[in-house]
């Protein structure tokens, strides 16, 4: 094993680290100034390096900045008597491995050593990654069979039910038909139907003519003809509103369908893959969905397994989405220590894949050092506060959002302060990916909650439920159907 560098004008600090490091059977190399350690880096490397921030010449900062271009994955620890704001960012934005202010306790400081030390060995025994990565991920049984199913499929032009909770990847999968179909090299075009507007969506599925309604200036092709001998992924296809249900059957029997206002048909060959999380038997038992479109739709069912059925995937899936966060901040990847990867794969998270992204989005922006240990995780997991499931459903993958899953025994309600700051943190997240329409889709499930919690404090009763909102009833029925709310009765 290599030394441990220590970089520091002050001879009483490097005297005293050492010392303590000595105890530890830690051999060290001390260096009194920032140029010599950089001069040093010209013929040898440290396993880690810990320096000051403020020395004569060249800065802590600046010594970071050189090692980080060089060795990447060298860790750092930065130590200063200015423990200010503007010292820790800057630490932190260079890649930092952690920060530590003067006066220190000995203990502590030979403890953060060793944490980095473990993380420098860990480093170097890791092989490097595989060039690109599967487009998706899982060695658990039940995903392995997921996988059969889209090679037996490769070579069909078969429409396919994507089924599975909320989280779970249904366009992964959708997008990895389409990539193994002989439809490959043509569009793939995909629409959740319960993120458009009830009014919106027959003109956003089938086009429109030029004058077909107020504000429609051009002739508009819908995502039918975008998606002309390519494949139409529609997303959350249980909540499509029953009429338009009708004009879906009609293209996928006949392939044939009319744009808004218009007169004449236009053709369409295209090969649909629909998903869903709600029990699509049920609803149409209830009669919110055709059965016929059901049997159309039901040619080949693919049911994706929640995470709680894939537990043994939860490390590799935290691995890459770790690195894939990194990559997009600039930044070193974390890790997760040993109890740290226990206690989440221990987890029940409701938000299943979507959710576990989100939280390595934290844990690279959030987390203290590059080895995660379980104090290091979001305080309300590990306290067992849940999040809103208003919120797990809306998380977009890729941005740093403040995730709190919930493990199983969670009681405890979140906080108003609490839901509303993951609320902004998340409308920040998918205005900064480009999301459209963020109030429509953040609004609809907000109201779904809603109106979900009051019918379940009320067994079912709709008016009950509209008076206790302080909305009228025919609001209240207006929005069950809208977003396809089950469980409500007439009193």
């Amino acid at each position: 094993m290599k030394p441990i560098w220590i970089v520091d004008d002050d001879a009483s600090i490097r005297w005293v680290l050492e010392k303590a490091l000595a105890r530890e059977s830690l051999e060290t190399r001390s260096f009194a100034n920032a140029r010599d350690a950089m001069n040093a880096f010209e013929t040898d490397t440290p396993q880690v390096l810990v320096s000051d921030i403020r020395m004569p010449g060249e800065s802590g900062i600046d010594l970071l900045q050189a090692v980080k271009a060089r060795h990447p994955g060298l860790p750092v620890i930065i130590i200063t008597a200015f423990s200010d704001l503007d010292s820790a960012v800057a630490s932190f934005q260079g890649g930092a491995f952690d920060y530590l202010a003067k006066p220190f306790d000995i203990d502590k400081a030979v403890a953060l050593i060793r944490r980095a030390l473990e993380e420098s060995l860990r480093e170097a025994s890791v092989e490097a990654a595989p060039a690109e990565t599967p487009e998706i991920l899982g060695h658990a049984p039940a995903m392995q069979e997921v996988f059969r199913a889209i090679g037996r499929l490769s070579q069909s032009n078969v429409t396919v039910l994507i089924t599975g909770e909320s989280g779970t990847g249904k366009e992964l999968v959708a997008r990895a038909l389409h990539k193994h179909s002989p439809r490959a090299a043509q569009p793939f075009i995909a629409l959740n139907t319960a993120a458009i507007p009830k009014d919106l969506l027959e003109s956003e599925l089938f086009g429109h003519e030029r004058g077909a309604f107020t504000g429609a200036q051009a002739m508009r092709r819908g995502r039918f003809e975008q998606a002309e001998n390519g494949t139409l992924f529609l997303d959350e296809i249980g909540d499509m509103p029953f009429d338009l249900q009708t004009r879906l059957l009609r293209v996928l029997s006949d392939g044939h369908f009319y744009r808004v206002g218009g007169h004449q048909p236009v053709k369409a060959n295209v090969r649909v893959i629909a998903a869903t999380h709600q029990n699509l038997e049920q609803r149409v038992r209830d009669g919110l969905f055709r059965e016929d479109l059901y049997h159309r739709l039901n040619v080949i069912r693919l049911r994706l397994p929640s995470l709680r059925e894939r537990s043994d995937d939860i490390p590799i899936l935290a691995r890459h989405f770790l690195v894939q966060s990194a990559r997009q901040l600039g930044v070193e990847p974390k890790r997760l220590s040993e109890p740290a990867m226990r206690f989440l794969s221990g987890l029940e998270l409701p938000g299943n894949v979507r959710q576990l992204e989100n939280l390595c989005n934290w844990i690279t922006v959030m987390a203290p050092g590059q080895t995660v240990e379980v104090k290091d995780l979001p305080r309300d997991l590990t306290q067992g506060m849940p999040p809103p499931s208003t919120l797990q459903d809306a998380g977009l993958p890729g941005m740093p959002v403040a995730a709190v899953p919930a493990p199983a025994h969670a009681a405890l309600p979140a906080s108003p302060e609490g839901w509303i700051g993951l609320l902004e943190l998340q409308a920040a997240g998918m205005l900064s990916a480009g999301q459209m329409d963020v109030m429509d889709i953040l609004g609809r499930q907000f109201e779904s909650a809603l109106i979900k919690t009051a019918l379940k404090h009320t067994h079912g009763r709709k008016n009950d439920a509209a008076m206790r909102l302080g909305i009228g009833r025919n609001t209240i029925t207006r929005k069950i159907g809208e977003l396809g709310i089950d469980g409500a009765r007439d009193e």
